[in-house]
């Protein structure tokens, strides 16, 4: 023991003089001998932590106090070691603070005891967080075991509570914050799911709600209190709202409900308290509400919301709540006043406002629903909604109500049972009423909702049985409204339903008697119900005016009739009754001024007054006011009435929207007038002014084949026996189908269905212009297809008709544009002039020379009716310049009077003026050639028209294209403007960029014309004169294959009444014959036939392309009309050098006389053939007496030489022949062909004299020209005759080199030299086959190479191979990939003795044997 203290006073020592370490080793000596002893801890503990051993020193002095719990020392050591560590260990100091304090206390030092808990209080103040300052203040709390000793001497526990309140408050939201922040940029994460997690894990760890409860509970301050409680409500539904849906969710709703319960309860004016404790209530009545509380509420809250829709609710009639009374304001007045201010006592204001009208209610009520949400004030609203039936405000805020509602139920986790029935009824019944039936079953879905859970639900059933009603089921109706009255026997409205159901139904006498027994009832209720009482006194009366239908009884005032005055006395706003009336004054009183009155009020107070739209949308269409047709129509479709719902039996109503198409017909708002006649068809699909209506619409939409399909279903209707149709309503659907024919092109069906239509009307003037005009449209058409002749006739056809019509018509200005369009286009068909039918034209146009519509520029272009009305006799030569004239001259005065005419109507003038203009430069272009090299009083005329119609409308393109046309030979800079500004007003302009081409080809800009004709093409690729000017172009410059390329695509896409066209492409690919071989395929001539028999048909006064035109038919061995053609040309051109005697017309008569040979010695008319031969020679012989040049001359006599020495030696003139001949080879530079010709005839004479001269004509040939390959194949021939080695060798070996190039031998001409070098082999006994082959090696590419190598092998083994090969080779050789011509082909097919190739070679060729004989050997084999 003496040991022990030794010890301690040594480590006492140790400790005194600072030496830490040697304290400690000696303490802990001490307490290995004595573990127990408490100030060996108490010295281990202080030098370990002087050595800043804190966790062990720490440790050693909770060991001592285990040893002496009540000895201060240990217990301030630890105090110590826990100030020195700041905020690190404040909870153990916390701990150590109240076991010290207890000491203190039980010793009775309170100053020591109150220095340690305030120093704790300081450290935790001072070096703490804020938190850790709010659990260090619970040691001056009550629940603190010290807190007996500490009260008096520390704050209030009140003020306490409010620190840490106020500390946690902000510290809370911070954290909350904080993690939200945090944890939102997670992936996957949802900010609001992060934000109710956090919330969550926060509020569990929360002692917010604690502080404030006590808070609540130890002040004395009544305001402060009065403010913690409403933060402890806020805090307890936040906590609500974050929990899930559980028990745990329930607890804090009963909580929140309580707390706002007992705000209510002590009237505490906290706004958020009532509207919960208003709000949160589920009551299937409203009346179950405590109306003293909702008054209570109103005096509290006078600006909120919810007061205006409570107040707007109790004033109104629709309450269940009895009238607060003067003395009960004054009660509830002085009640309030006890808790007012002393500045009160004077006097004030109410803070209430009490709507003096139904107008400032229902715009109080809904103030307060558009800028609130609350579940009563829902409900509120729409009751009273429902009572005002404004059923389409009622269906928008139900719709909003019940999505609230969820968001309720999701906050809460209340379930809102009766508060959602009652939404339903509400939006049900609106849904009922309003656009009815449109959303009938949406209701039924939602009554049978209610019903599913509450099947006694009157409200459910009544709704159900209005429903019914509606879609005309009324048994079913009546069901359910009866076991809705015996729900509810003292509602009357639902015993009148059911009555009114029983009249829909027919049983108008028991319908009476049930309303009768409901009279004195609603009269007894007085004003409370005067708008059912107003409906049951119609419905009575509709009732008596149907039991009675009889004139006399309808006609009576003491009946129905009082009954519907009745029912506006007491409603003036009901719409049926005014219906019932408009038809009362309508059909009885013979009143349609008040009856349009009625009508007008019901459809303005309910659109839903479908039959009150009806009439007067009829009253107002039979006066022509389509707008208020539109609007009385759109106002019904709007009401939702007129299209039944899905599975409804009732019948839609398709009139609104027939209504609607036609109104918008009217305003040529096609589009939708198209939309508008379809809902009406798929409503009622036989309404037959419907369908001819959407076929109109489509017409004037551009929409012809839909317009069609449209007219011809209402045709189908007019042969329906269902269908009641008269045949003054029919006439217009043909008009309709005439028209949207003539625009689809099909004018023949259109002109017969105007004809049927004018057998029926005929005094409908507007069916006659569309008549004429689709007559003159086919006419022009035809014109454009090259049907010349049915052009004629129906422009002859059109003049006919315009004289026997009526002359009502022949005052309007498409008249007269009809008649010139007629007369214009005999002009175009120049060749059919001998038809005009100028007795017709001089009926229609007079002989009144002083007639003002005549005189519109007769100054300038001098055109009177004085050529029209000529009737004498010309000479054939003079015919038709004459007729030619009188068209010209009958289409300008025509367009001269639709001039006259359009006096009055600036557009319609300035069209007549255009079209004039073009009447007139047509006339210019009709003139000769020589005569339009000057200004002309007709271009002149048309310049000054062209002006005239720029000045009346100067943004028409048109205009100023016409005016540049004009111009471009007068004035180029003004046609150049011209152009340029019909460009600008209209940039897709094709045929202006092309006319600007055409004048920059005038002026010789060639590289401005090329991209000019290229901006047209790209403008519309279809216009077919954009693509001839670029052939021009490619002409000028030389590329003469490129032109004919786009003169043939312009022949292609072009209007056969396009001269210009025609006439180059003719004579571009005549060009390209001339320099073509002589083996050319028929096929590519018959199109310039056709192009050039055309060009006769439009101005046959053209000799130089008829005479072009026999040159294709020559080579097309059209011999005979060639002949005639040429006769004919001959003939003219005599008779016009008689009359002229021009140089021109003799050289023309030579050439002609030349070719007249050619086809006469064709046809073998031989001596004819001369006889033209001579005449050319003889008028070809003096170069200084012929227009003809050099070349031409040349031409003209080998012709004739060649002509004449073969008719000679076809004659048997052999000599005769020879010397044409040798006269041809002398005037032709020794021309191969015709020097083979001479050999051929020398031979023929079979004597060695002319053979040998025929010998040395071939070689003189070869010498000069080395590759002629007929001469040489003729020496082959003659030297296999003459069985001549030496020369056969010879010719052999050249036809070998001329089969062996590849430049300057045609596809025949190979041909031909493989005939002769296998008649060599033949004749040599060579190797044919082996010269077969040879052709096939040399050109693979030919067939006939491969045709005789077949030939030779049969059609059997290799020989079948190369048949097959020939006819391959064959058919890639046709057009479009090739020349080869249609018997090459057909031989080809034959040569595979195939019965079907044999067929096809039949097909291809008829006229070629080789098909036949094929044929017939195939069916022999």
């Amino acid at each position: 023991m003496s040991s022990t203290k030794a010890l301690l006073k040594a480590v006492n020592d140790f400790i005194k003089q600072s030496k830490w370490d040697d304290a400690i080793e000696s303490a802990r000596e001490v307490l290995q001998k004595d573990p127990k002893n408490y100030h060996a801890h108490i010295f281990l503990a202080f030098a370990l932590d002087k050595k800043n051993n804190v966790d062990e020193a720490e440790n050693t002095y909770l060991a001592a106090t285990n040893i002496k719990p009540a000895d201060t020392q240990a217990w301030q050591g630890l105090i110590k070691l826990y100030q020195r560590q700041g905020n690190k260990k404040l909870k153990q100091y916390k701990h150590a603070a109240i076991k010290l304090g207890e000491i203190f206390r039980d010793a009775n030092e309170l100053f020591k005891f109150q220095d340690v808990v305030d120093k704790f209080v300081d450290h935790a103040r001072t070096q703490g967080e804020r938190l850790q300052y709010v659990d260090a203040l619970d040691i001056q709390l009550p629940e603190s075991p010290l807190y007996e000793a500490l009260e008096g001497r520390v704050p209030h526990p009140a003020k306490t509570y409010e620190i840490q309140a106020k500390i946690v408050e902000p510290e809370e939201k911070k954290r909350i914050n904080t993690l939200i922040g945090e944890r939102r940029t997670r992936i996957g994460a949802r900010v609001s799911e992060v934000s109710l997690e956090v919330k969550r894990e926060v509020y569990r760890q929360s002692r917010l709600g604690h502080i404030y409860r006590q808070l609540i509970d130890w002040t004395t301050d009544d305001e402060l209190r009065r403010t913690y409680e409403e933060k402890l409500l806020q805090y307890c539904y936040d906590r609500l709202l974050a929990w899930p849906p559980g028990e745990e969710k329930k607890q804090e709703m009963e909580i929140v409900w309580k707390l706002a319960n007992d705000m209510v309860i002590i009237r505490h004016p906290f706004k958020f308290a009532w509207d919960i404790a208003l709000n949160w209530q589920d009551h299937k009545e409203i009346k179950e509400w405590d109306v003293t509380i909702l008054r209570q509420y109103c005096l509290f809250f006078p600006d909120s919301d919810l007061n205006r829709v409570i107040m707007g609710f109790l004033t109104s009639d629709v309450s269940p709540f009895p009238k607060e009374t003067p003395a009960q304001n004054d009660a509830a007045a002085d009640g309030e006043s006890e808790d007012e201010s002393e500045d009160d006592d004077a006097g004030g204001v109410p803070t209430t406002y009490v709507p003096p009208t139904e107008e400032d209610r229902l715009l109080m009520m809904t103030e307060g629903i558009s800028s609130g949400d609350s579940l009563f004030a829902y409900r509120l609203m729409g009751e009273y909604y429902q009572h005002l039936e404004e059923h389409e405000s009622n269906v928008e805020l139900m719709r909003k109500a019940i999505d609230f509602l969820e968001t309720e139920r999701t906050k809460t986790g209340l379930a809102f049972q009766n508060t959602g029935d009652a939404y339903s009824l509400y939006l049900g019944t609106a849904l009922v009423f309003y656009q009815s039936p449109r959303h009938h079953q949406e209701a039924k879905s939602l009554f049978d909702g209610v019903l599913a859970h509450d099947p006694t639900s009157t409200p459910a059933m009544i709704g159900v049985g209005l429903i019914y009603e509606e879609e005309e089921e009324y048994d079913e109706a009546v069901d359910f409204l009866e076991r809705a009255s015996l729900g509810d026997p003292t509602n009357l409205r639902v015993k009148t339903e059911a009555a009114w159901v029983k009249a829909l139904k027919g049983d108008f006498a028991t319908a009476k008697d049930e309303l009768e027994a409901c009279m004195p009832l609603l009269t007894k209720k007085g004003q409370n119900n005067k708008e059912l009482l107003s409906q049951t006194q119609y419905r009575l009366g509709y009732c008596i005016w149907n039991l009675d239908t009889s004139k006399s009884a309808r006609k009576s005032r003491g009946g129905a009739y009082n009954y519907f005055l009745e029912s506006l006395k007491s409603n003036l706003n009901y719409a049926p009754a005014y219906t019932i009336l408009g038809i009362y004054y309508s059909d009885y009183a013979k009143d349609k001024k008040r009856a349009r009155r009625c009508f007008q009020k019901a459809v303005e107070l309910s659109p839903s007054e479908v039959l009150s739209a009806e009439r007067l949308a009829r009253s107002f269409a039979d006066d022509g006011d389509w707008d208020r047709v539109e609007l009385v129509a759109q106002r019904v479709v709007d009401s939702g009435k007129v299209k039944p719902p899905p599975g409804s039996k009732r019948k839609g109503i398709s009139w609104p929207f027939s209504a609607l198409g036609v109104a918008e017909l009217n305003k040529q708002d096609y589009h939708k007038a198209i939309v508008s006649f379809q809902a009406a068809l798929r409503i009622s699909p036989s309404d037959y002014h419907s369908w001819v209506g959407l076929g109109e619409s489509y017409h004037g939409s551009g929409r012809y084949i839909a317009a069609t399909k449209a007219l011809l279903n209402a045709q189908k209707l007019e042969e329906s026996p269902n269908v009641e149709i008269t045949g003054q309503e029919t006439w217009f659907t043909r008009f309709i189908l005439a028209e949207v024919k003539r625009e689809l092109g099909e004018f023949d069906e259109a002109i017969s269905l105007y004809q049927q239509v004018l057998g029926e009307r005929p005094e409908e003037d507007g069916v006659a212009i569309s008549l004429m005009q689709a007559m003159v449209d086919n006419a022009l058409v035809s014109l454009d297809k090259g049907f010349f002749g049915k052009s004629v006739d129906h422009a002859v056809s059109a003049l006919k008709f315009a004289v026997e019509t009526r002359a009502t018509i022949k005052d309007t200005f498409n008249f007269w544009r009809a008649i010139a369009d007629a007369c214009s286009l005999f002009t175009s068909v120049q060749g059919r002039l001998p038809e005009f039918p100028k007795e017709l034209v001089q009926g229609l146009l007079g002989s009144d020379e002083a007639a003002p519509e005549y005189q519109v520029l007769k100054d300038i272009d001098g055109v009177g009716t004085a050529v029209v009305s000529t009737n004498g006799i010309f000479h054939d030569n003079e015919k038709m310049g004459i007729d030619l004239t009188r068209a010209m001259h009958a289409t300008i005065l025509a367009h001269k009077r639709a001039v006259h005419l359009s006096a009055s109507d600036i557009h319609a003038q300035a069209v007549a003026f255009y079209n004039l203009g073009w009447a007139e430069y047509r006339a210019h272009s009709c003139l000769p050639a020589h005569l339009r090299k000057k200004a002309t009083r007709y271009l002149k005329a048309a310049i000054s028209c062209f002006k005239r119609a720029i000045e009346l409308e100067a943004a028409n393109s048109e205009f100023w294209n016409a005016l540049g046309v004009v111009t471009s030979t007068v004035n180029p800079a003004v046609s150049q403007h011209s152009f340029v500004r019909s460009l600008h007003l209209n940039e897709r302009g094709a045929h202006s960029w092309t006319n600007l081409g055409a004048l920059a080809l005038l002026q010789g800009d060639l590289q401005l014309a090329n991209e000019v004709f290229t901006k047209a093409q790209s403008a519309d690729p279809d216009f077919a004169h954009a693509w001839l000017g670029q052939g021009l172009v490619a002409l000028l410059l030389g590329d003469q294959r490129e032109a004919r390329g786009l003169f043939i695509h312009s022949m292609d896409i072009a209007e056969a009444s396009s001269l210009a066209t025609r006439r180059l492409y003719s004579v571009s690919m005549f060009d390209h014959i001339l320099s073509s071989p002589s083996d050319l395929s028929i096929t590519s001539l018959v199109q310039p036939i056709l192009a050039l028999s055309q060009i006769q048909g439009l101005k046959p006064q053209d000799l130089a392309y008829r005479h072009l035109s026999t040159l294709f038919q020559e080579r097309n061995q059209e011999y005979q009309r060639a002949a005639h053609s040429l006769e004919n040309i001959c003939t003219q051109v005599e008779a016009d050098y008689e009359v002229t005697e021009s140089p021109q017309s003799l050289k023309h008569f030579s050439i002609a006389k030349a070719d007249v040979a050619r086809t006469l010695l064709a046809q073998g008319l031989n001596v004819e053939a001369i006889e033209a031969a001579e005449m050319a020679i003889q008028l070809s012989s003096d170069e200084s007496d012929s227009e003809l040049t050099a070349e031409e001359r040349k031409r003209v006599r080998l012709s004739a030489h060649v002509s004449m020495g073969l008719a000679q030696y076809y004659l048997d003139h052999v000599n005769d022949a020879v010397g044409s001949l040798e006269q041809a080879i002398q005037e032709s530079d020794g021309n191969p062909d015709v020097a083979c010709v001479l050999a051929q005839v020398l031979w023929a004479a079979g004597q060695e004299a002319p053979r040998e001269r025929a010998r040395d004509v071939l070689f003189e040939v070869i010498e000069q020209h080395p590759n002629h390959v007929q001469s040489v194949c003729l020496l082959g021939v003659i030297a296999l005759l003459d069985k001549d080695d030496e020369s056969l060798e010879a010719v052999v070996s050249e036809l070998q080199n001329l089969r062996s190039s590849d430049g300057g031998v045609s596809a025949a001409e190979q041909s031909q030299l493989g005939e002769v070098l296998k008649a060599v082999a033949a004749l040599s006994a060579g190797d044919e086959e082996g010269q077969a082959q040879a052709d096939v090696m040399f050109h693979p590419y030919l067939p006939h190479g491969w045709a005789e190598l077949a030939g030779l092998e049969g059609t059997a083994g290799d020989g079948e191979g190369a048949a097959e090969m020939a006819l391959r080779v064959a058919i890639k050789g046709v057009a479009p990939r090739g020349d080869l011509p249609a018997e090459e082909l057909a031989k080809a097919y034959a040569g595979t003795g195939r019965v079907m190739d044999a067929q096809t070679a039949v097909m291809v060729a008829p006229w070629e044997g080789a098909g036949w004989r094929s044929l017939g050997d195939a069916i022999r084999g």
